[in-house]
């Protein structure tokens, strides 16, 4: 790292690492999973190639990222170490933290749906404890995500292709205010684009 705050402070030291501009986002996008670069590239719409570049490469030198061979096919991935793993706590604090950030809408941001892997469990994973298994699909902008909620809490992550309970068409906004609690599903319900078992939906957003 090329910067530092020069203090003796965990704080201090831990933006020293992650906290250049891009490099928070660089870790949620691996706390879905390794990814190629071009992958990458695509999940951080914005960024620049040569920015991409240079923010991987500081993280691998700090320890947080380190590259693996593919699982399928030649070229290598970005991946989290055990230690940058450690990151998803914080990342999910902050996502909670940001609640209130949300509530005007995404505006003219933009949003893909793989980020709700990330921020799904930080928003559900504290509040909801479901009476009964249920695997609910949530698809925000033609990307599906898997909800698994159980009695011991909610797991998140890309459809694995087993069979769901229902699927959940809606906006960003509507499923990220639902998991946060700031919606009501009962008042939200008719903006609900629901196919299958709508107990199934309730249970995973806690209703």
């Amino acid at each position: 790292m090329s910067r530092s705050y020069g203090q003796y402070c965990g704080l201090a030291r831990a933006l020293d690492v992650v906290g250049d501009r891009w490099n928070l986002l660089v870790v949620r996008q691996l706390l879905i999973g390794p990814a190629r670069y071009r992958q990458l590239l695509d999940g951080l719409p914005g960024v620049a190639t040569n920015l991409l570049a240079d923010r991987l490469r500081d993280l691998e030198h700090a320890g947080v990222v380190e590259r693996r061979p593919a699982a399928e096919g030649n070229g290598i991935v970005y991946a989290l170490t055990p230690w940058g793993a450690g990151l998803r706590e914080p990342v999910e604090g902050l996502v909670r933290w940001s609640a209130p950030l949300m509530v005007r809408g995404p505006g003219n941001d933009r949003f893909r749906g793989e980020w709700l892997v990330v921020a799904l469990p930080a928003l559900l994973g504290g509040r909801v404890t479901a009476r009964r298994q249920a695997t609910v699909g949530i698809a925000v902008d033609d990307q599906l995500v898997q909800v698994r909620a159980t009695r011991s809490g909610v797991e998140v992550g890309r459809h694995d292709g087993r069979a769901l309970d229902a699927v959940v068409r809606a906006g960003a906004a509507l499923v990220l205010g639902l998991a946060a609690g700031v919606l009501a599903f009962d008042e939200t319900e008719a903006a609900l684009d629901i196919e299958g078992d709508e107990a199934a939906v309730r249970a995973v957003f806690g209703a």
